[in-house]
């Protein structure tokens, strides 16, 4: 009896019916092919979106130099296929970021990293504000389904105790509502050399506000390894 039918409907051709060993060397050849995995398509690159105002969007520095670049240089370094969006705005608040969010969203983006709050800070703006604003970008992006980081900032004493304390529980406090990761203090690099006071002209640039590109290159020592802990739990969207 002949076991094979006229034609195998896994296979991508007609059968023929032949004798001895050129029909079974034919049919196991062609087996074999059909047994061979498929090659595994190119995984595509982690995005990551940064969400933030000037210190984000690399104000003052040369192109390669800014936070963006120099942050997914260092992830490339550290092992990961990543693209670094930089959805930084030059004196953006809490409520721009928020009303850029959906330009952000369009990107695509795999996470999120939310660096917002300076600018609040400098302009005064009642922490509840910022709060509110940051509240409602983190319950967008969880909405969404993109993985956020939350970056945070102390006021400094001079602003009072009941503002300092109001600004600075809203990151943890937040970051813990919505699940997100923290990273409590981006500047601390630069302000813990101010404080030991062991010089830090180098690290900012002329205004004293912003950082230069070894400044930038402290913070990002720093934020990388918070950065690249959190990516490790993330996988891109079309994969």
């Amino acid at each position: 009896m002949n076991i094979l039918p006229e034609s195998l409907p896994f296979l991508p051709f007609r059968v023929r019916r032949r004798s001895g060993k050129r029909q079974w060397r034919g049919i196991v050849a062609a087996l074999a092919m059909l047994a061979l995995p498929a090659a595994a398509p190119a995984g595509e690159p982690l995005r990551v979106a940064a969400l933030g105002d000037s210190l984000t969007q690399g104000y003052g520095l040369p192109a390669d130099q800014g936070l963006v670049p120099q942050l997914q240089d260092w992830l490339r370094k550290a092992g990961h296929d990543v693209i670094v969006i930089n959805a930084g705005v030059s004196g953006d608040t809490t409520a721009g970021g928020l009303s850029r969010l959906d330009w952000t969203l369009a990107d695509k983006p795999d996470a999120m990293i939310v660096a917002l709050g300076g600018n609040d800070l400098l302009r005064g703006i009642d922490p509840a504000t910022s709060r509110a604003n940051l509240d409602a970008i983190l319950t967008r992006l969880k909405a969404e389904g993109v993985p956020a980081m939350l970056v945070g900032l102390p006021a400094p004493g001079n602003y009072g105790p009941e503002f300092q304390q109001e600004f600075g529980t809203m990151f943890p406090d937040l970051a813990r509502k919505h699940g997100a990761a923290l990273y409590p203090d981006l500047l601390a690099p630069i302000t813990r050399r101010h404080a030991a006071g062991q010089g830090y002209r180098d690290l900012v640039q002329d205004d004293g506000l912003h950082p230069s590109a070894a400044g930038v290159a402290a913070i990002v020592a720093a934020l990388g390894p918070a950065v690249d802990g959190w990516l490790n739990d993330i996988t891109p969207a079309g994969d």
